[in-house]
Parts: structure tokens; C-alpha cells; sequence
């Protein structure tokens, strides 16, 4: 089996705007992502998505479908989806950084696997080490306390039990009151987290998060600018809740620092920060050797990049989900799908999908109605 060509598509979700999240990033109030996908001389095509965000990860989705056309197409074509390792190694010859791009790549390259095989991407991996039902969180915005509490309230009624809450925009204590507001709505028995995004100062963060320790929270996610290692560090041995690194680990260079500075607790890792679901695997297992569990963060991925990261979490082991739930929660804040049935996220549970390769079947009309909504 050989590949013959990539196709690209830029495709636009919006996002409820009742549920809209808002951090010290600004707000997400659409998804303008990238779909691919590659095809081969036996008829089988695999899919992948690039959640592309400029603030994120400075990739935008026209450069991305340029550089996969122009600049990845000539390493893959003619060339064994298979042969993933030196597929993956010549796109990083190619271009440094556009991990979103390349985990995009090697999504349909393992979809192309398993579609083949007739195996989900999880066997691939070294199959399910974990039950296939993941606990996830639901995210609410860093907005005025009735609006969090209320958010938080809907999706606890549904099911979710976990809620991590957006910090680190304007005042420090309006932080802390949208936190005790939301926490004093929900009693004692829902877990809490936060999520900074990096907006926070050292100083701001050591004090806010001594506030909040009367809130039973379970982590606080990126608490300082994602390049400031050892200002995280600093925040880490000043407070007493865990801290989780996500920003500040997007390669294994990254966590290699994080855990060398001891900075956090906790890492998070999914497969477009990473540039693919095996780089997240090799950081998951880094931090596991230091003694580190991880995290499945998001990108408000839409049903392929989700079912990416389902089997990423379900197939390693130190992906700790049933202490951290995973944000694998992008389809329920779009307001359009790419699939014709809904997936199985809701209740507080992603379900891995069990089907060959990632499991998902694009609806192509569905996929058109959103490539047409292109700003």
C-alpha cells in the first residue's frame, strides 16, 4: 500500500455561545480547523484534523493547508503509511515547529492502519490498558459568577462530576470569587479545578492560590506564562494544591524541563500540542519514568482530533484520567458536527470509539455546509 495524494480542507464550527470559554487567552467564539485526508493506491483513506489556532500555536489554517500540499505531500507520497517513525521524522525535516499540522498527518496515517488491519488505533498503540469509557471535565468560562455557576450547575445535572473553571482574567479576586461562588453552588462532592492559561504573575499566583485552598481543588492548571519554567517552579514549591503544566509542554524537550526544574505536578499532553498521538505517548512515558502523571488537554478538537486523543488516553498507561478527567470535550461546545450521528461524549464520559482506525465516519455534506461558513 502506497500514498497517492493529500487533500485539504479549512472548515469553520462555531461555538455556543452560552457555553463560550472565556480565559486570559480572550474568548473562542469559532474553530476555522483544517481536515485532511490522505489516500492510497488500495482505495483506503484516513483523516486527521488540525485545530490550528494562532494565539495557540501560530499556525493558521491557509499556511497549514499550504505547507502539508507544497511542503509534506512530496515525503509522503509513494511512501508506506506504515512507515509512520520515518514519515513523521521527514516532516520534521521539513518544517521545525506546525505540531498541529503534522499531528493532523499522523491521525490518518493510524487511521489508514487500522482501517486496513480492521483494528481500532488503539490496538495500535499497545491496545486499552483502561476502561473505554473516560471520565472528562466540563470547562466553564472566566466570566461573572452567575454565568459559571450556572454553566457549571447545567452539565452537574447531566452527569459531569468534574468542572474546571477559567482564571487568570482581570483581578485576582475575581478569581477567587468565581471560584468560591461556583464551589458553594456545587457542595463539596463535585471536584473543582482551575486553569489559569498562563495569566497570572508569579506573585499573583502564589497568593491567589493560597486563596483558593479552601476550595477543595484538585489542580491548578498553567498558573504562570508558559515559558516561565522556573517562575512555575517557584509557584509550585510556594503553594500546596498540584499544578499542572500544559502550555509550557508542547515536546519532549519541554517536559524534559519541566520535570528537570521540578516546576509541576501534573503534565498535560493531546496529539495536536504534541505533533501526534505517539510524541504524546513518549512525553506520558518521560513523566511517568519521573514519577509525573498526565493529563489529556484540549483544543476544542472536533470529532476526529477527539476520538485522537480517546484512544491516546485508553491505550497509555500513565494518562491518569480517573484522577485528572480529560478535556476531550470540543463537540460539546460546537454548534456543527462533521459526523452524521453525535459522538459519545456526555454525562461526564467520552466513549473511545471501537471502529477500525479512529472510529469516525465523516458526514461529506455536513463537512461542505462548514467549508462554505469560511470567513
Amino acid at each position: 500500500m502506497l500514498i497517492t495524494g493529500i487533500e485539504t480542507k479549512i472548515i469553520t464550527a462555531t461555538i455556543n455561545p452560552d457555553i463560550m470559554i472565556i480565559s486570559s487567552l480572550g474568548s473562542h467564539r469559532l474553530s476555522r480547523y483544517v481536515l485532511i485526508s490522505i489516500h492510497t493506491d488500495e482505495g483506503i483513506t484516513g483523516i486527521g484534523e488540525a485545530t490550528v489556532m494562532p494565539g495557540w500555536s501560530g499556525e493558521v489554517p491557509e499556511g497549514t493547508c499550504v505547507l502539508i500540499e507544497r511542503y509534506f505531500l512530496p515525503e509522503l507520497v509513494d511512501q508506506s503509511p506504515f512507515d509512520v517513525e520515518k514519515l513523521m521524522q521527514r516532516l520534521d525535516n521539513v518544517a521545525a515547529d506546525n505540531c498541529f499540522a503534522k499531528a493532523a498527518i499522523e491521525m490518518a496515517l493510524l487511521d489508514i492502519q487500522g482501517k486496513k488491519l480492521g483494528v481500532p488505533v488503539y490496538d495500535l498503540l499497545g491496545g486499552a490498558c483502561r476502561d473505554k469509557d473516560i471520565p472528562i471535565k466540563f470547562v466553564v468560562a472566566a466570566t461573572e459568577p452567575d454565568i459559571a455557576v450556572r454553566n457549571a450547575r447545567r452539565m452537574v445535572d447531566t452527569g459531569f462530576s468534574t468542572i474546571k473553571i477559567k482564571v487568570g482574567r482581570g483581578h485576582p479576586d475575581a478569581d477567587v470569587e468565581r471560584v468560591h461562588r461556583v464551589r458553594e453552588a456545587l457542595g463539596e462532592q463535585i471536584n473543582l479545578t482551575v486553569d489559569a492559561n498562563g495569566g497570572w504573575s508569579v506573585t499573583d499566583a502564589v497568593q491567589t492560590i493560597r486563596r483558593l485552598e479552601p476550595y477543595n481543588l484538585i489542580m491548578v492548571e498553567q498558573p504562570v506564562h508558559r515559558k516561565d519554567i522556573r517562575g512555575m517552579a517557584r509557584v509550585r514549591a510556594e503553594t500546596r494544591i498540584p499544578i499542572m503544566a500544559d502550555e509550557s509542554v508542547f515536546s519532549i524537550m519541554d517536559a524534559m524541563e519541566v520535570i528537570r526544574q521540578d516546576a509541576a505536578d501534573i503534565i498535560s499532553v493531546y496529539p495536536g500540542k504534541n505533533g501526534g498521538i505517539l510524541k504524546s505517548q513518549q512525553i506520558a512515558k518521560l513523566a511517568e519514568a519521573a514519577g509525573k502523571p498526565c493529563h489529556i488537554g484540549s483544543n476544542l478538537e472536533l470529532e476526529i482530533g477527539s476520538a485522537a486523543m480517546a484512544h491516546l488516553a485508553v491505550a497509555t498507561n500513565n494518562i491518569q484520567s480517573e484522577r485528572y478527567p480529560a478535556d476531550i470535550i470540543g463537540p460539546l461546545y460546537h454548534q456543527e458536527r462533521i459526523t452524521a450521528e453525535p459522538t459519545a461524549i456526555h454525562g461526564g464520559i467520552a466513549r473511545v470509539p471501537d471502529g477500525p482506525g479512529l472510529g469516525i465516519e465523516i458526514d461529506e455534506g455536513r463537512v461542505e455546509q462548514m467549508a462554505n461558513m469560511n470567513l
